[in-house]
């Protein structure tokens, strides 16, 4: 079964396709009780529901930060890269805005991308800002994993949202990758971005190389 139609399938229950839209709607990380709320089933119930939307590649489960004691709660979100057949606004619906913008004001990719990444909505819940970098390119689709040594901290970026287009035009698209990661740090603070290695996408991850600032918490 492709993906299209484990989603198709997934989607096909009315709960389920409630569930999805309330979490497009809301555009931010969403947990079990308001869900429960806004549904009015039972938890366990929407936890199975749940579970399928993730297995199906259309949701993307996390823990929140720890507010107190007892266990962090887990949240969820729409996965970045869900297609917009479905009716969310997919990948390349963004990159298509921060084209047109790069062609509307004559800016740099970078300073586009810079503006995309420091007005992005504020999710990032972690202390040490490495992590919350993280948190923020995996919203964007990247699938970052962090290697770290001291200060130094190198972010392998798995995926790449605009891969077809990358593949193109590598220096428009990674300078619109650059930009939003300045924006990131710029909007999260104590981390600082030096420099993009890029890479063939279809060959090896480009890697985001970043230093934390002293006593950045």
């Amino acid at each position: 079964m492709t993906t299209q139609q484990l989603q198709a399938r997934a989607l096909g229950d009315p709960t389920r396709h409630q569930i999805f839209r309330y979490l497009a709607d809301e555009g931010g990380r969403v947990d079990v009780a308001e869900l429960t709320g806004h549904i009015g089933l039972h938890h366990n119930a929407i936890r199975q529901h749940l579970a399928r939307l993730v297995a199906a590649n259309l949701v993307i489960e996390s823990t929140a930060a720890p507010t107190g004691r007892g266990r962090p709660r887990l949240v969820y979100e729409v996965a970045p890269n869900v297609d917009s057949r479905w009716g969310v606004t997919g990948p390349y619906e963004q990159l298509s805005v921060l084209l047109s913008e790069i062609i509307r004001t004559g800016d740099t990719p970078v300073d586009v991308g810079r503006r995309a990444g420091s007005t992005s909505e504020n999710v990032a819940m972690a202390s040490d800002p490495a992590d919350a970098m993280a948190e923020r390119l995996a919203r964007y689709g990247f699938d970052p994993v962090r290697r770290q040594s001291g200060d130094h901290v190198d972010l392998v970026l798995q995926a790449c949202p605009f891969e077809t287009t990358a593949l193109a035009d590598p220096d428009t698209v990674c300078g619109l990758h650059l930009g939003i990661a300045y924006g990131l740090a710029d909007s999260i603070g104590g981390i600082v971005v030096d420099d993009l290695v890029r890479a063939d996408p279809r060959q090896s991850p480009c890697v985001l190389r970043c230093h934390v600032e002293p006593n950045a918490e």
